[in-house]
């Protein structure tokens, strides 16, 4: 029997993914997804406590923004952009030294003013995070509030990430709420593109290899089937990149394989709000604890429960360590604790000179019918992916 045969074939069915499945099913080229896991959205991660009558924590990402313009678009395709739903606008607070703090307590105003001046004067583009921002800020304020809030953001080290990834200017849509969510959490949004009419999304499907077929693609999937396709768009992490690409690209997967990973173990808790005398926030910034953040649902009031999800490096805690840890930060007992749920994430480490290493490889795959996109090209936030597979969109099928 022959291998069943599709225009084209998306591997990975996280937010990179299905944005490109989205934008070539909307083209009119017939679209095949395949996902290891039962569900789709990779860092665009929900979690929903069933015995707190569905209460949810976003376990991933946290917010999309009105400069995200191609989200924006696929929101308006899928008849989704009226749910978008606002966030009360709160703020952060740092956690140092086994205290809470506000976030100006970590300034140092004087060498702030000396030092911002020179930012007119460096290239973001030339700089790691701490060259761009540890001069244009100053030394100290870096080191006290400013390395630990990127750290925060990008979950792992950030003085070597690169200061062009960090932050990309984008023009905002001033008939968009500035900062949103969804109704029922971020995950709303891949499990919407994944079951529009027309589209096929295969959940629990992993692959096993890529082979080259002429000018076309041969992919061995884990259950021993294999399938053909004309063209194909790989959106998963860089390692798992790497390893598919062996047979069909070797010299790609050689450069891919010089980016690392982050591991990052997610602690999510509830609480009833009896339990939790905390005023609202926006989360905690860590400066010298186990985690790297945490992020609150209070964006969103519920009549009973309050949530939060702790983000720690992967692999350092065990479970009741990340449970004492969050809760000292919280001012509570685990005992409080009403519900707990883990999640780990693995994000991208990208370095000084990443955009060179892009430019090689976009070199490698010129002219030909494999598209590659994911969180590191441009940068990790869901629009980044969705900017780099509309780009890949666009060369690989001429629109």
């Amino acid at each position: 029997m022959s291998n069943p045969q599709y225009a084209h074939v998306v591997i990975g069915g996280g937010i990179s993914g299905l944005g490109a499945a989205h934008f070539a099913h909307r083209a009119g080229v017939d679209t095949l997804v395949l996902e290891r896991e039962e569900r789709v959205g990779g860092c665009m991660q929900t979690h929903r406590f069933r015995d707190l009558d569905g209460f949810w924590v976003e376990a991933g990402s946290h917010s999309c923004f009105n400069s995200y313009g191609h989200l924006l678009g696929i929101l308006e395709d899928l008849g989704l952009l009226g749910a978008v739903t606002a966030k009360t606008k709160q703020s952060y607070l740092l956690w140092r030294n086994g205290e809470r703090r506000k976030v100006l307590s970590a300034l140092h105003p004087v060498e702030l003013a000396v030092s911002l001046p020179r930012l007119f004067a460096l290239d973001k583009r030339a700089c790691s995070v701490a060259e761009y921002y540890g001069r244009a800020f100053g030394r100290r304020n870096y080191r006290d509030l400013f390395a630990p809030a990127f750290r925060s953001v990008i979950c792992q080290n950030a003085d070597d990430f690169p200061a062009e990834a960090l932050f990309r200017k984008k023009p905002r849509r001033a008939d968009v709420l500035r900062s949103f969510t969804m109704p029922a959490g971020l995950s709303d949004i891949p499990e919407a593109i994944a079951t529009q009419a027309g589209l096929t999304v295969r959940r629990g499907q992993g692959v096993a290899a890529i082979l080259p077929d002429g000018d076309r693609f041969h992919v061995q999937l884990d259950d021993g089937a294999s399938l053909g396709c004309d063209f194909l768009t790989l959106a998963v992490p860089p390692d798992i990149c790497a390893r598919l690409l062996g047979g069909v690209q070797p010299a790609a997967a050689g450069l891919i394989r010089r980016i690392g990973i982050a591991e990052i173990d997610s602690l999510l808790l509830a609480f009833d709000k009896a339990h939790l005398k905390l005023p609202e926030l926006a989360g905690l910034i860590s400066i010298d604890g186990a985690f790297f953040s945490a992020v609150s649902r209070d964006f969103i009031a519920d009549p009973r429960w309050r949530g939060f999800a702790f983000h720690f490096p992967g692999g350092t805690l065990g479970q009741d360590q990340r449970i004492a840890a969050a809760c000292e930060a919280l001012g509570v007992r685990p005992a409080d604790v009403a519900a707990v749920a883990h999640a780990t994430n693995r994000l991208p480490r990208l370095r000084k000179g990443h955009q060179d290493l892009m430019q090689q490889l976009d070199a490698r795959l010129a002219g030909g019918r494999l598209a590659i996109t994911g969180n590191w090209f441009l940068g990790v936030s869901v629009e980044d992916c969705l900017t780099r597979g509309h780009a890949e969109h666009q060369r690989l099928f001429n629109t």
